[in-house]
């Protein structure tokens, strides 16, 4: 089983500009990742020759609230254009938009029944924008103990029910394992749950955010049990390099090559 492996540009290589980073990614073998789309040159990007597997997929807006939900589809409609001049075919997505820090913008301290009715009505609408469009977003999980407090349907828990109800090809989870070690363990048992709606996984160790081997994780146990699922998509680490980032690069592909 070979994955496809892909490395978040905004984490490793920090002292150089963007471009930079993105080229020496490519070198190394690996796809690329990004987050914010609109302080990014698509021409430039494509000239690099990379290949880029995901990237933020909206601006602003929220899940839950009706001019949120407008504003998450308005700015995922902006991002399209971006995504299919770089040929990026995967959008990620959040409960909510976060703000400095990752914090959230509209933070929820209670998930309420009628907030999860509105997350699925905004979800299948962003599931008919992809398919209208020919891509795919993805839902990520995010930790609240640690990084993102206050957002809802943060645990992969949630971004799981919340794709399986809107059942679409053009809407799948960005299982974050790094987030969901922290927020609730047991991963090999959750890969094998979310293993039908998956369309990529992000890796990082816990604790410190850095890449596989520099933490508590057993990496090749958890890449061994996602091949076993049939999974061969996408694995991009999403994370800090400890020291060198060249060295960080190799030790995910290690990780990772089953």
């Amino acid at each position: 089983m070979t994955f496809s492996l892909a490395v978040c540009s905004e984490m490793v290589f920090t002292d150089l500009p963007l471009l930079e980073r993105v080229e020496r990614i490519h070198a190394a073998g690996f796809a690329v990742e990004i987050w914010d789309w609109t302080t990014k040159d698509a021409t430039a990007l494509v000239a690099t020759g990379a290949e880029f597997t995901s990237m933020t997929g909206y601006v602003t807006g929220d899940l839950i609230t009706d001019g949120g939900a407008d504003d998450l589809l308005a700015t995922a409609a902006k991002s399209i254009p971006f995504a299919q001049a770089i040929r990026c075919p995967s959008l990620n997505l959040h409960g909510t938009g976060l703000g400095e820090g990752g914090i959230p913008v509209r933070p929820v301290e209670v998930v309420t029944g009628d907030m999860w009715l509105a997350a699925v009505r905004t979800l299948s609408r962003i599931a008919e924008l992809g398919a209208a469009n020919g891509v795919t977003f993805v839902l990520e999980n995010l930790n609240t103990e640690v990084d993102h407090p206050g957002t809802p349907f943060g645990r992969a828990a949630d971004t799981l029910a919340l794709v399986s109800a809107v059942d679409s090809p053009h809407l799948k989870m960005n299982l974050d394992l790094y987030h969901a070690q922290i927020g609730e363990g047991n991963l090999v048992e959750l890969i094998r749950r979310s293993a039908p709606y998956l369309g990529e996984v992000q890796v990082a160790d816990v604790p410190g955010r850095c890449e596989p081997g520099t933490g508590e994780v057993n990496w090749p146990f958890v890449a061994r049990a996602l091949a076993d699922t049939g999974y061969d998509g996408v694995v991009a680490m999403e994370a800090f390099a400890s020291g060198d980032s060249d060295i960080a690069l190799e030790r995910f592909r290690e990780a990772f090559t089953v």
